[in-house]
């Protein structure tokens, strides 16, 4: 059989990842910090685009709204000076504020008793400040905000060292308990193993247990503790509430999470009233003393969505201004700097790809706005009964039903409703929390029951029992049942859990020895 080469031409379709689709779909995901930043980033590369706030004038004048030159920076109180000094000319107050101007860019004015000049603690150097925009009482009614000046919180290493710097003096020591709050974590606990810190240190042992025990008298109480039994016992013994009793009811934790009262009475020794109030120290302790220090700045959730009643019934569903980043186009910069630039080519190229990548940038937000908004509005005509009546009303809902509605797919409907959140009258809910499980109906032909509206009613149920009439999971099941939902007993065991729900067992002990110590 001979071998040879040849031509064949064939024709097939095939989808391409562009850069610019893989970034597209990248934009569906971004939250509106996410986005923010991005944003941001691609304004400081590309010299067409603009970011406009809402209260930018250059946002009334159009895409192609050229950017006004910068004007030179005068000196410190100067204005700008356009008209030249007849500009100045006309009214003593204009005067004034010229007089003002030149306060901090004349010499002698720094020094005035060096010079014979006028003291700037005189009446008339006050009125003209008073008048300065800014200040206290000016004619632009904008102050200074207070929380730029603010100092930073301390942090928890902050807060450790300064402690450490008065309470030992020794080199030797100091070295040691720095080597100890190295090994904090967030939560103020110890997480370094001691053994191989005095192998590290080259320390004597009984040295370095004698640092940790005058650390772990630091504010706040239960710093530098090893475990949670050491943490509760060193707030308790700050409290001198450390007595064997409560000392036994601390070191065993597992059977206080149990809820096992009648050993841990036995153990105690002590009734069922005397537990209950140490529980109730207890419950008062911090498990986690390090988190009282700011370790980070939070940010807060600003919902892309806002959802309010509309005057015909329904809802009207409108897009957070304050997450819509305004991005222009300066079309007339382009057109000006092309001009310029006709026999560079790299400038040209340059500047081609710069208003190729913008305009497909505010395409991208467009688009991304339209998508949000086709989403959110899908979601809220599902979840009507959710809006008007509340949890137990909410429906099962998948991707793929929204996704069917819009005409979109179930990847694009998945990131849109990623870090996305909606403002209702019934609070703010990232649009995830509206796709949930179908659970089936008891009854034939009923309508299927969301698993969020289940968990309610789980928790709803739990809340009413009494002591006497503490529900098992069977029975939660059939009372579900009852109210139309078909579900098992290891579901209702698994959402229980879930939820920190103990079992029927622990909340039995638990509310009769209340309801005993309350007779009492």
């Amino acid at each position: 059989m001979a071998l040879s080469a040849g031509l064949q031409m064939r024709q097939n379709q095939s989808l391409v990842m562009t850069p610019q689709l893989m970034q597209s779909i990248r934009l569906l995901q971004f939250s509106h910090i996410e986005l923010t930043r991005f944003i941001e980033q691609e304004v400081e590369r590309n010299p067409l685009l603009e970011l406009v706030s809402s209260d930018n004038d250059q946002a009334e004048a159009g895409p192609e709204a050229p950017v006004e030159p910068p004007v030179a920076q005068a000196a410190v109180g100067e204005v700008d000076d356009v008209g030249g000094d007849a500009a100045w000319a006309g009214s003593a107050e204009s005067q004034a504020e010229r007089m003002t101007s030149e306060i901090d860019v004349r010499y002698e004015n720094v020094f005035p008793d060096d010079h014979g000049t006028e003291r700037v603690d005189q009446p008339e150097f006050i009125d003209n400040w008073k008048s300065m925009p800014g200040s206290e009482g000016g004619h632009s009614g904008e102050g200074y905000d207070l929380d730029d000046f603010a100092a930073r919180a301390p942090t928890l290493r902050d807060h450790v060292t300064e402690q450490i710097a008065f309470a030992f003096s020794d080199p030797a020591e100091r070295l040691i308990a720095t080597e100890l709050a190295d090994q904090l974590d967030a939560a103020g606990y110890m997480v370094g193993d001691m053994a191989e810190t005095v192998e590290r240190l080259g320390a004597d042992p009984e040295q370095v247990e004698a640092v940790l025990t005058r650390l772990q008298e630091f504010e706040p109480a239960g710093l530098f503790a090893r475990s949670l039994s050491e943490c509760l016992g060193l707030q308790l013994a700050r409290k001198d509430r450390l007595d064997p009793a409560m000392a036994a009811l601390v070191d065993n934790l597992e059977l206080l999470a149990r809820r096992d009262f009648s050993a841990l009475t036995r153990i105690c020794g002590v009734d069922e009233e005397d537990l209950l109030d140490m529980m109730a120290e207890i419950r008062g302790l911090d498990p986690k003393p390090g988190t009282r220090f700011e370790t980070g700045s939070s940010e807060m959730i600003v919902p892309d969505v806002s959802v309010r009643p509309a005057s015909d019934g329904g809802w009207n569903v409108e897009l957070n201004p304050d997450t819509l980043p305004r991005v222009l186009v300066n079309q007339t910069y382009f057109a000006t700097v092309t001009g310029k630039m006709q026999k560079n080519a790299a400038g040209q190229e340059f500047l081609s790809e710069c208003l190729q990548t913008a305009n497909w940038l505010a395409r991208s937000l467009d688009q991304r706005a339209r998508t949000i908004m086709k989403v959110a509005t899908e979601i809220v005509r599902q979840q009507d009964a959710f809006l008007l009546h509340g949890v137990d009303h909410l429906r099962p809902l998948n991707l793929k039903a929204v996704a069917e509605a819009i005409g979109m797919h179930e990847s694009t409907v998945s990131r849109v409703t990623s870090n996305k959140y909606m403002i209702t009258p019934r609070g703010v809910f990232e649009l995830k929390y509206f796709f949930t499980v179908s659970i089936a109906s008891a009854e034939a032909g009923g309508d299927a029951h969301s698993a969020e509206s289940v968990r309610h009613r789980i928790r709803v149920l739990v809340d009413q029992e009494t002591p006497e009439a503490v529900l098992s999971d069977d029975d939660l099941v059939l009372l579900l049942k009852k109210s139309g939902v078909e579900i098992a007993r290891r579901t209702v065991a698994k959402y229980r859990e879930a939820m920190s729900i103990p079992s029927s067992v622990q909340r039995r002990r638990e509310k009769r020895a209340r309801a005993r110590a309350a007779a009492v």
